[in-house]
């Protein structure tokens, strides 16, 4: 699981590391966008065709708007019976087979997402890769991770480490003491679980340390609670709910729900499914901005990071100061023909899919073909280092993106 823990600021103790979504960033999410009165673009192919919380960029990342666009047309071959393609996609070792095969149906179905064999195995690679199908991942060494931060945590307000662990003593609502739940600490969801009790006694524990739950991804698909909150003010939940959205996404069928959403639910006019899946990893649409970003650098000689982030952002609004991309864009301002202003409206579209359709995109692209005199890449791997606190080794979006990529096409096989 590559979003695990990661260390806030004043406002907890521990975060996940986004994917993302990623998947899925220490913004909030912005307003939900759901596109209505027009035809809804249809969802791309999704095999070598047209089709997590973590970017280890030092721009703060935003959460990209939630935008549910419902396939106009299935982009591939419908199954006639989804359960039956199902026992064939679902790789032997998933149990319970039934569950998870139904829960795969039902979020197809409430997302309008096409019951196609592509589109099953994109999310079965996703399963695959963060969980190997475990509904509530087990994650070894927990305990002595999450001691690991909340010393550091307490350390920056100079509380000795002996201090907090005789603060913990205090019995939860589970009957067990809070030391005693991270001591035996298994999966994210009793994380997620000891964290909401925290942060709901914080007061009488009497620490003077920040207790909002900073559990900021988890289930099946490792999936952002601020994108399953958004996702269902733009889009109905088709679940019965007994707790919160947050504990919809630590649940299998939720998990799968939201999972499939981030993945599947928007526009992304692809040449290969690989791109997606590190669109997952990195936040939408960041293979194609990163391929602006290419285009932006070649043309203005500017050395820049290609991941994916145009802007850079405070608050979920982007910040005063320009970013490396907008900086090299300036340089080509002649070129352009468009102002600072001009330039600024259409980076602002970069999380959305209408971005490819304004101006400064556009000349961009047609001063880049004109300059390599060929059609120049319009999408392709962000370049960005993964960082958690289980991460011992260089990995990157591309070695994500590859690893699902790789179970996709296993999946595909197998039909």
């Amino acid at each position: 699981m590559k979003k695990l823990l990661c260390l806030l600021g004043s406002s907890g103790m521990l975060a996940a590391c986004a994917t993302p979504l990623s998947p899925l960033a220490s913004q909030p999410v912005p307003a939900p966008i759901v596109q209505q009165n027009q035809p809804a673009a249809p969802l791309p192919p999704v095999t070598s065709q047209p089709l997590p919380q973590a970017p280890a960029s030092s721009q703060p990342v935003v959460i990209p708007p939630v935008v549910v666009v419902p396939p106009a047309a299935p982009p591939r071959p419908v199954a006639a019976n989804p359960k039956a393609l199902l026992d064939k996609l679902l790789p032997d070792y998933v149990k319970p087979r039934s569950g998870w095969r139904d829960d795969l149906v039902s979020a197809f179905t409430g997302l309008q997402i096409p019951h196609s064999a592509e589109n099953y195995c994109a999310v079965i690679a996703v399963i695959e890769q963060e969980s190997t199908f475990q509904a509530d991942p087990v994650v070894p060494g927990l305990p002595k991770i999450v001691w690991g931060k909340i010393g550091d945590k307490a350390g920056n307000y100079y509380v000795p480490l002996p201090v907090v662990k005789t603060a913990l003593l205090k019995k939860s609502p589970n009957g067990q003491s809070y030391k005693e739940r991270i001591d035996n600490l298994r999966t994210e969801k009793e994380m997620n679980d000891l964290f909401e009790d925290m942060s709901a006694e914080g007061q009488k524990l009497g620490l003077p340390v920040g207790m909002k739950n900073p559990i900021r991804t988890g289930g099946p698909m490792q999936v952002s609670v601020e994108f399953a909150e958004a996702h269902v003010r733009a889009w109905p939940y088709p679940y019965a709910r007994n707790g919160s959205i947050r504990d919809e996404v630590f649940s299998r069928k939720g998990g799968v729900y939201f999972g499939s959403a981030i993945l599947l639910q928007y526009p992304a006019p692809y040449t290969d499914m690989r791109y997606r899946f590190a669109d997952f990893n990195a936040g939408r649409y960041a293979s194609r901005n990163a391929a602006f970003q290419q285009a932006v650098a070649r043309l203005s000689g500017s050395k820049l990071a290609l991941d994916g982030d145009l802007l850079r952002y405070q608050n979920g609004q982007p910040a005063r100061d320009a970013s490396s991309t907008q900086q090299a864009l300036a340089k080509l301002r002649s070129r352009l023909g468009l102002s600072d202003a001009d330039m600024l409206r259409d980076l602002k579209q970069e999380k959305s899919a209408g971005f490819t359709q304004t101006t400064l995109y556009n000349r961009l692209m047609q001063l880049a073909d004109q300059s390599q005199g060929r059609k120049v890449a319009r999408e392709i791997m962000p370049e960005i280092r993964l960082q958690s606190p289980k991460i011992t080794r260089k990995l990157t979006t591309a070695w994500f993106a590859d690893r699902v990529d790789g179970r996709y096409q296993r999946c595909l096989a197998r039909r």
